[in-house]
């Protein structure tokens, strides 16, 4: 079982950033990915971005192109997404997230086996 602590999320007004941080303790070397899913209450959760451990590739959902980026620092075993031009659309709880598993896609939010506590970025219109 892999532990993950989330940290960075808080209110912000539109246009501006944040970046959230994530850090993983315990089985890690089973992990061959890390990512971040969201989830407004009442609807499913939502694949954000993510990131091979190995090679460093990223994926991201279309809505966040351009205006997020993962990365990660293996030897602290922490990935990070950065968030800039964020819009009302943007919030949610973001979770943090890691796969030890190949039965799924990266963008399908069941590839994750292993969640942080969730927390909640707000932007303010």
């Amino acid at each position: 079982q892999v532990q993950l602590v989330e940290s960075g999320g808080g209110l912000v007004q539109a246009g501006g950033s944040l970046r959230l941080s994530c850090a993983a303790s315990g089985r890690t070397p089973s992990m061959n990915a890390m990512g971040w899913v969201r989830q407004v209450p009442g609807k499913a959760r939502e694949f954000v971005a993510a990131i091979k451990w190995s090679s460093g590739t990223t994926y991201y959902t279309d809505s966040v192109k351009g205006r997020f980026t993962i990365s990660r620092d293996a030897a602290k075993n922490t990935v990070y997404l950065q968030m800039n031009s964020l819009k009302p659309e943007d919030t949610a709880v973001y979770y943090c997230a890691a796969s030890s598993t190949y039965l799924w896609s990266l963008d399908d939010p069941r590839r994750f086996d292993s969640w942080g506590q969730g927390t909640q970025v707000t932007v303010s219109s």
